[in-house]
């Protein structure tokens, strides 16, 4: 192919234009209009969370979106979601993509894992938490039964049942636990306080395994001692008692109580003022 020589400066100059122009519409038809056309160039799609969602509604609503899905090798399990729910999807939502793109997604198991059920027994109500969240076990109902030692585990329930250490039990599972509640199974009749002076009384009191209670002031200078009838039965006996004495408590001495339980007395002041209603009020 032969080319013809140009005649002169100007016709090289305009030769050299029309290759220049052809060349830069050559440029911006290829990279600004046949491209974008072809690879969707500029145009992206804000990835949406399917977290939650069930496999089987995820096809539909990704396939509006212009956006595909594969499931992972991957399975995890949570309690919190249905089975075959999505956990985790790759890329996060609010990611900018282009149209057709994959989304990767973990799912949740159809059926909890199982793991070996772990040793609470002799272990405080704090450890034992701590160990069975560690298991991804739940804490259900603590019950607490009569034990010197307050919070040590006796033993774990499911579903109203023992559940034995090493048992194959599902993830995800509430355990109730059964602890001590500190006070022991020693239930024993209130120590008659009635007639002790103050400081005997709360000697009584402690050496008793109890705790004081509230000291109330009353200004009557009787009190009811307990005694047998003629007849064989209890009865109470009123008699006057000094100042600063018991003249009330409760639980009476004929209550039982159990060790750690408080007690209330009330103690003779003569100078306390009395409430209640004489005749002179009346006049």
């Amino acid at each position: 192919m032969s080319f013809k020589k140009p005649a002169s400066i100007k016709d090289f100059l305009i030769h050299l234009g029309v290759l220049i122009g052809g060349s830069a519409l050559i440029i911006v038809i290829v990279f600004y209009i046949w491209l974008p056309v072809t690879t969707n160039h500029g145009e992206t799609i804000t990835v949406p969370n399917v977290q939650g969602m069930t496999v089987s509604e995820l096809g539909d609503f990704l396939e509006k979106r212009n956006l595909r899905f594969e499931v992972t090798a991957d399975s995890s399990y949570s309690p919190d979601h249905p089975p075959l729910a999505v956990l985790r999807q790759v890329p996060k939502p609010n990611t900018k993509v282009k149209e057709n793109r994959k989304i990767y997604v973990t799912l949740n198991a159809e059926s909890p894992p199982k793991v070996r059920m772990p040793k609470v027994e002799d272990l405080s109500l704090k450890s034992a938490r701590m160990v069975l969240k560690s298991y991804d076990l739940k804490l259900g109902e603590v019950k607490f039964i009569p034990d010197l030692f307050f919070g040590v585990v006796h033993e774990a329930r499911m579903n109203g049942r023992i559940v034995l250490e090493g048992e194959r039990i599902e993830k995800g599972s509430i355990i109730d636990l059964v602890a001590g509640d500190g006070y022991g199974n020693t239930i024993f009749q209130s120590p008659n306080l009635i007639g002790l002076d103050q400081e005997e009384a709360e000697v009584a009191i402690i050496g008793s395994g109890l705790k004081i209670g509230k000291i109330n002031t009353t200004s009557k200078s009787q009190a009811g001692f307990s005694v047998i009838d003629s007849l064989g039965n209890d009865a109470l006996d009123y008699r006057d008692i000094a100042p600063g004495t018991v003249q009330q408590q409760y639980p009476r001495p004929e209550l039982r109580v159990r060790i750690g339980d408080p007690i209330d007395i009330w103690i003779y002041k003569p100078d306390t003022v009395s409430t209640t209603t004489t005749i002179l009020d009346n006049q």
